[in-house]
């Protein structure tokens, strides 16, 4: 599996930015997908998953009712749509798969074997 993420760019506060994360080769329905995020001297933090097969969403609290996550199964593709950007937003975003069937989707990036290339996203106040 392949992800080639894209849609970052500079925004100013209280900007929308969607970011798209296609993937190549076959995804699973046990697969789940997730977007993270890393800020300059930050660790990596989870923002949202999604499972393939059901549709549903988790969101970090941070970004809890701004941010949606999607999917369209025609295309291979996962959507982030970032509403009301804030400057604490601004980070490279990864998407990324995880083949292992789970109840819920996991939140810790070493579930994720799969990862793209990340997409600078940056917010001016």
């Amino acid at each position: 599996v392949q992800l080639q993420a894209s849609g970052g760019g500079l925004v100013r506060a209280g900007g929308s930015l969607r970011l798209s994360c296609a993937a190549s080769g076959r995804i699973f329905a046990s697969y789940d997908m997730a977007w993270f995020r890393q800020a300059p001297g930050w660790e990596r933090e989870f923002v949202a998953a999604l499972s393939w097969n059901t549709g549903s969403t988790y969101y970090a609290d941070s970004v809890k009712g701004q941010f949606t996550m999607s999917r369209d199964l025609t295309k291979n593709t996962v959507y982030l749509q970032m509403n009301a950007l804030k400057p604490e937003d601004t980070a490279v975003y990864y998407c990324a798969a995880d083949p292992v069937a789970r109840a819920v989707s996991s939140r810790s990036a070493i579930h994720y074997a799969y990862w793209g290339q990340g997409t600078l996203v940056t917010v001016s106040s």
